[in-house]
Parts: structure tokens; sequence; C-alpha cells
């Protein structure tokens, strides 16, 4: 009989994921997980520091989270919300709009992030069609921004890989600008006045404020490595879309549901969109779900005009069992104080990874807030030299640096999106112990890639 390795390799075809390693006798397959730990079919031990990919928020092996699922499988496994309301999809809205910011509390549910990001472009697009401004169709999002694959979602999303080879397949009406890398306030200056906030309203200008329907951000973006905005970047997010009767959207498909420490990551930077989506923690993963919240004058405009709905559905769009799992699983958050854990131990988090910086030369950065963030590489900080492009294609995709990875037993993200990167989102449960176990980990990587930087010399 063929083991499990060999039928993936026959069988399984896997996402984002080079031939050669999935073609490996290395490849991974991962068989149970506890807490903020996971198991291989060897039997090996690792340390969970991505939370699956920014989303087992709860972490692994909740019993409460499955009899949730199958408690409601038993009373009502499906039923469709085309029409239809059932108790846990109402119960989910409820509760997402008792935490979303204030205004928002109307809540549209699919299967995924990039469902959720094809879900506002087309209820913008209604919404402006309501109030007959037809030719308002182009959208204006950020460079190296990661917002979804599907068709609609990666003519969103800003980074040139994914992108290039669908070009001929994508919306042509997205503009993107900069951003937030490296843009800081200076003592004395406005956040009006800083580039990256200029680059949006010049968009805007320069392709007819008339003609654009939104603006689309992730709060912290996780594309080009964990960028957190500068002090009144979102206040001037909502003036200038304001100025020009634009939409404003957070993706918050990561950040939303305690990644920061909030709900929602837009309440820690005074954000005030017409349109949130989420996904990934809204479960913690344990069954699929996504979704956008958004303000009720801006539904009722909807359906108060001549299309009398939002013309968008999926058939698994609320589910019934997803939405039972969102219940347990934000009671659980709400019950257990997952929020405060996360702001009670971000310091350490931070602070642990600024000391690592401190004592290898190879990390060029270190940013991000919560428990999100990302480590850029180098060669020698210490003599301001960057990685070659040799070294890199080294490294990254799929190469030593994965290598290093897996020997310390830690799962965090080998990042190429336009640096050399380590990203990190380790379960929200996790307490200064783990913490420690990551820091300890990361360390390790660290070692192994400056001792084969210098062997490389």
């Amino acid at each position: 009989m063929l083991d499990v390795r060999e039928r993936a390799r026959r069988h399984l075809l896997p996402h984002f994921t080079r031939g050669d390693a999935w073609r490996s006798d290395e490849l991974l397959v991962i068989d149970r997980g506890e807490g903020c730990y996971v198991w291989d079919v060897d039997g090996n031990q690792y340390l969970d520091g991505l939370a699956g990919l920014f989303c087992t928020n709860l972490g692994h092996g909740r019993s409460d989270l499955t009899a949730a699922a199958s408690k409601q499988m038993d009373k009502l496994a499906f039923y469709p919300n085309w029409g239809y309301a059932h108790p846990s999809s109402v119960e989910a809205a409820s509760m997402i709009a008792g935490v979303a910011p204030e205004g928002l509390d109307r809540v549209f549910f699919v299967n995924s992030g990039s469902e959720a990001v094809e879900s506002v472009l087309k209820f913008a697009r209604s919404y402006h069609l309501a109030n007959g401004d037809e030719q308002r169709q182009k959208v204006i999002a950020r460079q190296w921004a990661y917002h979804g694959t599907t068709l609609g979602a990666l003519s969103l999303t800003g980074i040139p890989y994914m992108r290039d080879p669908f070009l001929p397949l994508l919306s042509d009406s997205v503009r993107h600008v900069p951003n937030t890398l490296g843009c800081q306030l200076e003592p004395g200056q406005e956040a009006a006045e800083l580039p990256c906030v200029t680059a949006v309203e010049e968009a805007i200008v320069a392709e007819g404020p008339e003609t654009v329907s939104m603006v689309v951000a992730e709060p912290v973006q996780n594309g080009r490595g964990a960028l957190v905005p500068p002090k009144g970047y979102w206040e001037e997010l909502r003036r200038i879309c304001d100025t020009y009767g634009v939409l404003l959207c957070a993706d918050e498909v990561i950040n939303s549901f305690g990644r920061l420490g909030h709900w929602f990551g837009s309440e820690r930077f005074g954000a005030a969109p017409d349109l949130i989506t989420f996904a990934k923690g809204v479960t913690s993963a344990y069954v699929p779900l996504g979704g956008f919240v958004t303000r009720p004058s801006l539904v009722e405009r909807v359906w108060d005009s001549p299309l009398a709905m939002f013309s968008h559905g999926a058939t698994f769009g609320g589910h019934p069992v997803a939405t039972a799992v969102a219940v347990a699983n934000m009671t659980a958050m709400r019950d257990e104080g997952v929020l405060d854990n996360v702001l009670r131990l971000e310091a350490h988090l931070s602070d642990g990874l600024h000391e690592l910086m401190a004592s290898h030369a190879c990390v060029k950065d270190v940013r991000g807030t919560g428990y999100f963030y990302a480590v850029e590489l180098m060669r020698d900080r210490t003599s301001g030299v960057d990685l070659t492009e040799a070294e890199f294609a080294q490294l990254l995709p799929g190469g030593v640096l994965e290598q290093f990875i897996r020997e310390a037993r830690v799962l965090v993200r080998p990042d190429s999106r336009g640096a050399a990167m380590l990203t990190i989102s380790p379960p929200l449960v996790a307490d200064a112990t783990v913490i420690d176990d990551l820091l300890s980990r990361i360390d390790q990587v660290l070692d192994r890639l400056g001792g084969w930087l210098k062997a490389s010399t």
C-alpha cells in the first residue's frame, strides 16, 4: 500500500506549492494538533507559529467548536440564506454586529476571504448604481497588498508574480498606489502630507473622482511584511473618501477576530470604514466562513433602488454549521479573554523579536503589532549589505530558509513578497511560555541563516 506522501503526490493538487517541493520525499503531512502545536504523520512536533494561515486563533483541538458543529449538524445540517434565515446565521450575524465598529451592523456571509473581497466589490458597485453613479467602477488598492486569488480579488491584489500570469483575465479598473512601507511621520508633520496618503488622493483625481467606487486597504498590510500604518493614516483615508464620494473598505480577513488584540483591526487605528471584510479567525478556521459587515444606510439604499436587492450570493454562504461554529468561537474568545491575552503579551512578542534583531546581523527589520509580525532579512545589517539576487533565490521560495525552519520545528512563513522575510502569527491563545518557545525556535532559524551567509561569503 502506498504511504500517505506518495498518495498525496499522486492525487492531491496543492495550493501555492512548488512542484519540486511537492515531489520531495520530505513532504510535510500534518496529522493532528493540540493547542499551539501540531504533529506530523511521523510523530514530530512543531510549534504552529502561523496559526495555520493566520486563522486558528483559538488553537487546535477545541472540542467545544467541534461539538457546536456536531450539534448543529444533528439539528439542521444545511439550508441556504437565499430568501431564508436560520437561527445560527442570525446569531452569528448579531454577535459580529455587536462587536463591529460603530455604525456597521449588516453582515453578509460567504465562505472565504477571496469571496468576501469579491462580495464588497459587487456591493460597492451596487450601491453606486443605486445612486445613479454608473461610472463609479474603479478601485484604488495598494502595491504588494494581498486581497485574494479569485479573479475579482486578484485584480485588487498588488503582488506582481501572483497577478502577472493572469493579467489578460483581470479587470483593468484597479489602480495600485504605494503602501505604507517606510512612510512615517516626521516631527511636526501632518498625516495629510505623507506620500502614502497623497498618492491615494492623487490617484482618485487622476482617474476622475466620478469614476472611483472604492478604496481598499488592510489595517496592517500582510504583503511586504506586516506594514503598520503611520498615525493618522486611516483618518486621512476617511477624509479623502468622503471628499470624493468614494466608499472605504478595510480588508480584515487577517486583521479581524483578535489578531491585533481587537475584534476588528480598524478599532486599533481609528479607522471608520464603510465595509469590512472578514474570514479566517471568525471560526478559528474550524470550518470555512467569510463575509463582510457594512452600514445599514448603504444596504437600505440598495434595497430601495430599482435593483431592489444585492444581486449576489453563494450556495453555502451563511451555512448553518459554519455560523454555529462562529458563535461558539466568538463566545469562547469573549469568555476566555483571548483579546486581553494578545494585548497583555504583544509587547513580550515584540520585545523578543527586537532582541533577536539586535543579536542577529541578518535581520534588517521587525514590523508588526498584536500577534502579527514580519522579520525582514538581509546579509549584514552592520555593514548595510542586502542579500544578492543569487542568495535570495537560494533562500526563497522553497530553499534553504524553509529547511532551517523545518529543522527548528517551527511553522512560520518564509515569505518572498518583495523581500526575504519570516512571517509570524501564533494562535491568539499562546501564553508567555509558548511565546518564549516560539522566540527560541526563531533564534535557531536565524542562527542557521547567519552561519549559512558567512559560509557563502
